[in-house]
């Protein structure tokens, strides 16, 4: 089963269905990160079957319904709590009958013992956690949800506020390792020695898990799983490349807001309709393209609609092959049955073309360059000699974005493993790179990259063994994302130790020893197991602080697809495009945010 349909169907059973009653309608209020859990796992129509009237957020203005009784879904936070208490807080204007409240995860005991004190108690009848504190955002994908990590984790004006989000973090990351019954062996990359405090809390929750369900991480083959935690130094080079694989190179080309792509096409007479469309996996056809390489993407979607062409018995003036955008529109009114699988295929076809548009206006010429600085060779596996020859062009060229220009600056500062301050300085002159993005580059640095080769760092840093691929592959899509290689070593048994340990000396194998505190506050959330498959094969989990991107989410679903036992499921702090990338470095300069 999926990690959406996993936790979509907790939330329908642990907590929707759990205070249901014939007859009678709920009221459904969740606050940021229970809203969007909500969004990514369940269709409008399944929450309202279950007698779901209304569906609010905690954080805006509602008007009273004193007559029905209130399920909150929430973090257990001092401004959510807050907000659920507000609501009560005038006996004769309740804004709801009573209440049942779900936490996403371990309510501190500070926050408990004021609930406990507070008149508000009197209307709840329900309080528990349902330990949920992640975005499912795919099948084998999560999110924490929380951007603001990277700037705590790598800020040094906000250390101070790095314990706390550390805590934060290793409780959401326990919630997902207990969503999936996992129980796995902690690693994490030695390099970053704040990676050993963040695997000794996530320990530490992970044990009172397993204290509170001893069956967490039993079955065949279950004790190898292993979470990797990863921090985004491992590899500043897959943020940075324009990748040509079509989710990635779509998010990274085009203005795609919380997964919506808006385009116009045209109807069947030529006139202009604007269309929206949530790009996820509900879309079987965006699920078979979106992994593949802008190269056969057309081809497919040609492919694909001759199948359907044929299943249907339709006949077309032209063969599939050469349907056009305006074929698609006539068909979309003539044959109004099959409305929504046309809709689909020129859907796809629309967003394969907008992503040409752009790789043929400048893409192209910067891809060449890119993929020659992250590998360090050409296409004929030949060192290049002058990168700095390469860059010159792009940097002087007008056409070529700001942004775009950076990232150029940053392979080339990383395939040297530092320049010296005078290079930058001319680098930044001749790209004409205004002072207030120059910070980008520079805030590279706290990521553990030198950047400028006079600090101590370029002695000590070593670029990432690499594993030599045979296959076939693009001339402007050579680059593997390191993170593959990894995935790929922990299932070989072949990951270094030295560079990658196991918390405490534990590895695979290895039963639970350390006790936990047995909660008895808010039930046995893991006692409906059995309406969920377990899954017999071990999981590794890749968590990465600082976000992942969608080449490595590509990633998981190649290794997975690859090997028959083991499945891998990544998340990171945030999911992030480049541009995104780019300008979480440039906040790590803001004293205040």
């Amino acid at each position: 089963m999926s990690l959406k349909k996993r936790v979509g169907q907790r939330v329908l059973n642990d907590v929707i269905r759990s205070v249901k009653k014939p007859g009678e309608w709920r009221v459904l209020i969740c606050d940021r990160l229970s809203m969007r859990i909500l969004s990514s796992c369940i269709k409008m129509h399944e929450i309202q079957s279950e007698g779901i009237t209304l569906v609010e957020d905690l954080d805006k203005g509602r008007e009273p319904l004193p007559s029905i009784e209130a399920v909150y879904i929430m973090a257990p936070s001092q401004s959510s709590v807050r907000r659920f208490m507000d609501d009560f807080r005038d006996p004769p204007n309740f804004m709801y009958r009573a209440a049942h409240v779900f936490f996403t995860e371990a309510c501190p005991d500070e926050l408990f013992n004021e609930i406990s004190q507070n008149s508000v108690v009197s209307i709840i009848k329900t309080l528990t956690e349902i330990n949920i504190a992640f975005l499912p955002y795919e099948s084998q994908i999560f999110s924490l949800d929380t951007k603001e990590m990277f700037q705590s984790f790598y800020s040094p004006h906000k250390i101070n506020q790095r314990s706390v989000h550390i805590e934060r973090m290793a409780e959401q990351i326990a919630t997902v390792c207990a969503t999936l019954g996992e129980y796995p062996a902690i690693r994490y990359r030695a390099d970053n020695t704040l990676l050993t405090d963040v695997a000794q809390v996530v320990q530490s929750k992970l044990d009172h898990y397993k204290a509170d369900d001893p069956s967490m991480g039993e079955g065949p083959d279950r004790s190898r799983s292993q979470l990797l935690i990863l921090d985004r130094g491992f590899d500043v080079v897959t943020p940075l490349l324009h990748e040509l694989t079509f989710q990635a190179m779509a998010y990274d080309l085009l203005n795609i807001d919380n997964d919506v792509y808006k385009y116009e096409g045209s109807g069947s007479r030529g006139e202009t309709t604007f269309n929206e469309v949530i790009l996820d996996e509900n879309d079987q056809l965006w699920g078979e393209l979106r992994h593949k390489h802008i190269a056969i993407v057309s081809q497919e979607v040609t492919r694909l609609l001759k199948g359907f062409f044929q299943e249907k018995n339709m006949r077309t003036k032209e063969p599939a092959e050469k349907t056009s955008m305006r074929d698609l529109g006539v068909m979309l009114k003539k044959m109004p049955q099959y409305q929504r699988e046309l809709k689909l295929y020129q859907t796809q076809f629309h967003l394969a073309e907008d992503c040409m548009k752009q790789y043929q206006t400048n893409v192209d010429k910067l891809c060449k360059v890119e993929q020659d600085l992250a590998l360090g060779t050409d296409v004929d596996g030949e060192k290049v000699k002058d990168p700095m020859r390469n860059i010159v062009p792009i940097l002087l060229d007008n056409t070529v974005s700001v942004y775009d220009k950076i990232r150029i600056i940053l392979l080339y500062i990383n395939n040297k493993a530092g320049i010296s301050d005078e290079n930058l300085k001319k680098l930044l002159q001749h790209a004409s790179i205004p002072s207030s993005e120059s910070n980008i580059i520079i805030n590279m640095a706290h990521l553990g990259v030198p950047v400028v080769n006079e600090s101590t760092m370029r002695r000590r840093f070593k670029q990432p063994d690499r594993k030599e691929r045979g296959e076939q592959t693009y001339q402007m899509s050579r680059w593997t994302p390191y993170m593959k290689d990894i995935m790929e070593n922990v299932i070989d048994d072949k990951l270094d130790n030295r560079q990658f340990p196991f918390l405490g000396g534990r590895s695979t194998g290895s039963g639970f020893t350390q006790g936990g505190a047995r909660s008895a506050r808010f039930g046995q959330w893991h006692k409906d197991k059995n309406q969920l498959d377990i899954r017999s094969g071990p999981r590794l989990i890749v968590f990465v602080v600082g976000g992942a991107t969608y080449s490595e989410m590509r990633c998981a679903y190649e290794v997975t697809n690859a090997n028959e036992k083991w499945e891998v499921i990544v998340g990171g702090t945030h999911i992030f495009k480049p541009e995104d990338f780019l300008k979480d470095l440039q906040l790590l300069s803001a004293t205040e945010l």
